[in-house]
């Protein structure tokens, strides 16, 4: 499954945050990875809870995986990405544009 996923972009301040709507999950319970230019969100719910009703003992159990995963711009690094959570919300903040490499010659051997 995968997150709802809103994306804003600061012309002023040349970055993009993407928010991730991530309910009853624990900053604990998700994971982002980024590798060769991907950024991926992942999280895992182990909801349960027990109770007592009309005699019976009741336990429910919910259990879930999403996932999502964003290709980046060029030239992004690990160190430009942020990223906060607060009630059920991931907020990840990155550039909009890495910094380009510069052209390298390449001598003719």
């Amino acid at each position: 499954m995968k997150p709802r996923m809103d994306l804003h972009e600061d012309q002023t301040k040349n970055t993009v945050t993407a928010t991730f709507e991530m309910p009853g999950l624990k900053k604990e319970d998700v994971q982002i990875d980024f590798h060769s230019g991907q950024l991926t969100i992942s999280g895992e719910s182990k909801i349960s809870s027990e109770h007592q009703q009309e005699g019976y003992l009741v336990r429910e159990r919910g259990f879930g995986k999403v996932s999502r995963t964003l290709k980046l711009a060029h030239g992004v690094k690990e160190d430009d990405i942020k990223a906060s959570m607060e009630n059920g919300v991931l907020m990840v903040t990155f550039p909009k544009s890495g910094a380009e490499a510069p052209a390298k010659k390449i001598t003719i051997g």
